[in-house]
């Protein structure tokens, strides 16, 4: 599956009112970055080897899902693709790496 297919499947599922649109997904990706943080925060807590738990793994993959879902949802709202996201990361991440700026406070280098 790609970019395209993803959002355009993700955008099927979407049912928010209208006059909510971009607000919605983006509380909703908010709320989803924290639930990735609090697995990561208690696995450090518990002092579980998370590279190699099974179970945390499985977890976080369902959670990173409902992040991709809200970026997605976002995205649409703003008539954004997915594909254009992700190539303008890369050229952006890559144009520092040939610049050896990759480090930084995440200005537009």
């Amino acid at each position: 599956m790609n970019f395209t297919e993803y959002q355009n499947l993700a955008s099927s599922t979407a049912i928010y009112p209208k006059k909510y649109e971009t607000i919605y997904p983006a509380l909703g990706l908010c709320g989803e970055a924290g639930e990735v943080a609090e697995k990561v925060k208690k696995s450090i807590r518990d002092g579980l080897d998370y590279h190699e738990e099974k179970q945390f793994k499985e977890a976080l993959t369902k959670e990173l899902g409902d992040v991709l879902w809200y970026i997605s949802a976002l995205a649409s709202d703003l008539d954004i693709s997915l594909n254009d996201v992700a190539e303008g990361n890369i050229e952006k991440l890559s144009s520092r790496k040939k610049r050896n700026m990759i480090g930084g406070s995440g200005d537009d280098r």
